[in-house]
């Protein structure tokens, strides 16, 4: 019996096979990546109309911050169950309805009227982009296989790493074109009739997956990872209002409630029923648990840094939202483009990718900070920009080969749960690193001479400490995979359709 009939026997969703992939692939990846781009840079685009929207909508400082906190939160809560809920009634339909609300919510937050609609818009958006975003890497492992998975993810990556670093750019020139005291909505709008072809060609393109059994979801599960998370995060989304110092205490309550969801996970695994993630993720399947930790320490250094960049240009040089923007460019271009060779060279060279990139990052963001620490003047910029294009080289053969190597063996079965677990990772790393890097900024901005320069040498600096552990925990994978002599992506038949048949 093939893996197709084997796969169809177990209930699961049949993987394209090798000889009957979809034509239509290609076209359908780029609706997803699209609409993934979206979700992502609608993390950091709307930081630079937060002061605009402020004095329109007559807000708090606290208030207009959840504009920007309240989504990242919505967006990590629901990763996991979204994923899982993908895998179990089917990925297409999954995504295609949370683009649609996406696409809603966007323009319900342009015409909020108040500030408390828009920040129950931005939650409502945040929740749908949260259920968009584990379909993504889930339809890649569905539709592709072998080198064109590699290459796929090398684009996903792609998406991944400049989202973040665009955001503000895109931002600058919305808000520059649009004008007005009301310009500020179009950064919302914009997303309309982009989400709505996206919308059109998914509906034509996502490949039709026969559903398979349906299992009942695991609720204690969704609840006791969803209150976890959320126990984590809120304390560092609400950083800038006190919730570092106030609210401490729930880091103690969200360990414990991750604690309780894992020995909980085990319980239902054992008992047979499907948990909402299968510990066999973490302890069974080959790279994924070092690589969701790879992928979290280096989302701290790399999420915090683009804050800390935008305080220095913007505050201490004077530079506009755009231009401060503008600045960081080169990173964004550097990691975009390597992101799409590392898709193609994952599959020879696996780990070791991983490992060069980490130590690009780490030249790259070092020596930028060092240039504009020392180097006076505004031609600082200009000299520290050959080092961040090394930089962004550096990050785009960490972020897509990483999620390569994570999901390599993951069964597509899970494909949707392990893509959500990695993203919350990411989502949890970055918000350690926006929320600690920002504020080890003005920590020292109050305490030196040298205020500025200082502050950005300090604060990125701890910024590169994570990425430098993330180095060192690559390493040993890489080392671990030299010692075993085994390819660093296993032949499909020997690693995806062994558990694609599993039931």
């Amino acid at each position: 019996m093939g893996a197709a009939e084997q796969a169809k026997a177990g209930g699961e969703h049949a993987e394209p096979d090798a000889e009957g992939t979809d034509p239509r692939r290609w076209r359908a990846l780029w609706v997803t990546l699209v609409a993934g781009f979206m979700s992502l840079l609608d993390v950091t685009i709307v930081a630079v109309a937060l002061p605009s929207m402020q004095r329109d909508l007559h807000a708090s400082a606290p208030a207009i911050q959840w504009v920007v906190s309240g989504y990242a939160l919505a967006f990590a809560l629901v990763l996991v169950p979204a994923g899982r809920l993908g895998d179990a009634i089917g990925r297409r339909r999954i995504f295609l309805l949370a683009l649609a609300a996406f696409v809603l919510c966007s323009a319900a937050a342009g015409a909020a009227p108040t500030i408390t609609l828009l920040v129950v818009a931005r939650l409502a958006q945040g929740v749908a982009a949260g259920c968009l975003a584990p379909q993504n890497s889930a339809l890649i492992q569905q539709m592709f296989r072998g080198a064109e998975r590699g290459r796929a993810f090398g684009l996903f990556g792609a998406i991944v790493g400049i989202s973040s670093a665009l955001g503000p750019i895109v931002g600058g020139l919305v808000l520059m074109f649009a004008g007005g005291a009301q310009g500020w909505r179009w950064i919302f709008y914009v997303n309309v009739p982009v989400g709505a072809v996206a919308l059109l060609l998914g509906l034509r393109l996502l490949p039709r997956v026969a559903p398979r059994r349906r299992e009942p979801l695991d609720l204690w599960g969704v609840v006791l990872l969803g209150s976890g998370v959320l126990a984590l995060m809120l304390p560092l989304v609400l950083a800038e209002a006190g919730g570092l110092r106030t609210l401490w205490w729930l880091f103690v309550i969200g360990a414990a409630l991750l604690l309780a969801f894992t020995r909980w996970e085990r319980r239902v695994a054992k008992g047979g029923a499907q948990p909402l993630l299968d510990p066999e993720l973490v302890t069974s399947t080959r790279g994924y648990a070092i690589g969701a930790t790879i992928g979290a320490l280096y989302f701290v250094g790399f999420s915090g840094v683009w804050l800390v960049f935008a305080l220095f240009f913007q505050n201490g040089q004077g530079l506009s939202p755009l231009r401060s923007g503008l600045a960081v460019t080169p990173f964004a271009i550097g990691s975009a483009t390597a992101a799409f060779v590392a898709g193609r060279l994952v599959e020879r060279y696996g780990r070791l990718l991983t490992v060069c990139g980490l130590a690009g990052v780490i030249v790259g963001l070092g020596g930028a900070v060092l240039i504009l620490w020392r180097v006076p003047g505004a031609h600082a910029v200009w000299l520290a920009a050959p080092v961040l294009f090394f930089g962004g080289l550096g990050s785009g053969c960490v972020i897509s080969p990483n999620i390569t190597m994570t999901l390599r063996d993951v069964p597509v079965r899970m494909a949707g749960a392990a893509g959500g677990a990695l993203q919350t990772a990411q989502r949890l790393g970055a918000a350690v690193g926006t929320a600690a890097l920002p504020g080890l900024f003005y920590l020292v901005l109050d305490n030196s001479h040298d205020a500025y320069r200082s502050a950005l040498a300090v604060a990125v600096g701890c910024g590169v400490l994570p990425v430098l552990c993330a180095f060192l925990l690559a390493v040993q994978d890489w080392l671990r995979d030299r010692r075993s002599r085994t390819p660093a992506c296993p032949p499909e038949h020997t690693h995806s359709h062994t558990h694609a048949s599993q039931p």
